[in-house]
């Protein structure tokens, strides 16, 4: 067999170690002699769910290191392989959750047959889902049933989550991205004889932005004054800073800039991460509906109510998903300084 310089030949079923992989399924029903056929399609089920779980922190990895460099154009080939990255990120977790359609073949009966003999063993202990969760950046704080949450794992697994948890999550450093960005906030381009902490842009944006509500919008007004506009009061509890999130929304405004087309498909595929993450823990909890009803879980929850609750309160980027209630129609939004349009639209001259 020839072999690129001289390097061993790479046998197919070697280099995927399937003896590893195709082998790697021990059934408990058939340790205890019983028969329970839909305990193979359990296992493989989980064990995908795992390789794919390894995958997207391999691929949260990359993106982390990237916008850990102290500075990232927004016309740096890095950036571009993010939004590629978090593409890819998003396919796997739409293929997570149809895949819940295959475990569903499997009827609650089906389950019965071996689940007693999982005991205390639960998808609550993935290590791996919660590293996920804590490099997006959900932290201890923020978690439904903190007491339950490391109750389950052995030792080494509450130290790889501990240490999950100090790494800079991506939210940190998406924080430290929209921060640097300079468009709404260089100087040089706004150019107002008002007195210090206005901005003529902002201004000019409140008042369009009131010009375009509802009477029963008044809300909206004063969140849109907290979070972005007054620059005192800002909530010390958002995760995102007034700075940071008056950039995002300075992004989604004016998106169609060329300079501004890759921040906002990053904001937009962070959102989106966001939604499958939430759909894949709803899809979950009527599968468990679906099969053990309002039983407990093999793990000890409170099963498909547990489960509920973590998911109403386990969103990360929420803050930004939020400063959606605050745009404009592109028709009516503030013409920028002539030098910012040049910039934002590549022209050097």
């Amino acid at each position: 067999m020839e072999t690129l310089n001289g390097r061993k030949p790479v046998y197919y079923s070697e280099y995927l170690q399937l003896d590893k992989i195709l082998n790697a399924q021990e059934l408990e029903s058939a340790k205890e002699g019983i028969e329970a056929n839909d305990e193979m399609l359990f296992i493989i089920i989980h064990q995908v769910y795992e390789l794919w779980f390894k995958e997207i922190i391999h691929e949260l990895g990359v993106i982390r290191k990237k916008f850990q460099q102290p500075t990232m154009p927004n016309n740096k080939p890095e950036l571009y392989d993010v939004v590629y990255r978090l593409k890819r990120v998003n396919k796997i977790l739409s293929l997570c959750v149809d895949q819940f359609g295959i475990v569903e073949t499997m009827t609650a009966m089906d389950f019965l047959d071996f689940r007693d003999l999982l005991r205390p063993a639960s998808g609550f202990q993935s290590i791996q889902f919660k590293i996920v969760e804590a490099t997006l950046g959900l932290t201890y704080e923020q978690r439904f049933g903190k007491n339950y949450y490391l109750s389950q794992l052995n030792e080494k697994d509450i130290e790889r989550v501990k240490q999950a948890e100090k790494d800079e999550s991506l939210i940190v450093l998406l924080n430290r991205w929209l921060e640097r960005m300079p468009f709404c906030n260089e100087q040089n381009y706004w150019k107002s004889e008002k007195a210090k902490g206005e901005h003529p842009f902002w201004d000019s944006y409140r008042a369009a932005y009131e010009a375009s509500l509802l009477s029963s919008e008044g809300p909206n007004l004063k969140s849109f004054d907290l979070i972005i506009h007054n620059e005192e009061g800002y909530p010390s509890e958002r995760r995102l800073s007034q700075l940071a999130s008056r950039n995002a929304l300075f992004i989604m405004l004016y998106r169609d800039y060329p300079l501004l087309q890759t921040p906002f498909e990053i904001l937009n595929q962070l959102l989106e991460l966001d939604e499958f993450m939430s759909m894949w823990r709803h899809r979950h909890i009527h599968m468990v509906q679906r099969t053990i009803g309002k039983r407990v879980g093999t793990g000890g929850s409170t099963g498909a109510g547990y489960l509920k609750q973590a998911a109403d309160s386990h969103y990360v980027f929420q803050e930004m998903a939020e400063l959606t209630s605050f745009l404009l129609p592109r028709h009516k939004l503030p013409v920028l300084p002539e030098q910012l349009q040049k910039d934002l639209l590549y022209v050097t001259e």
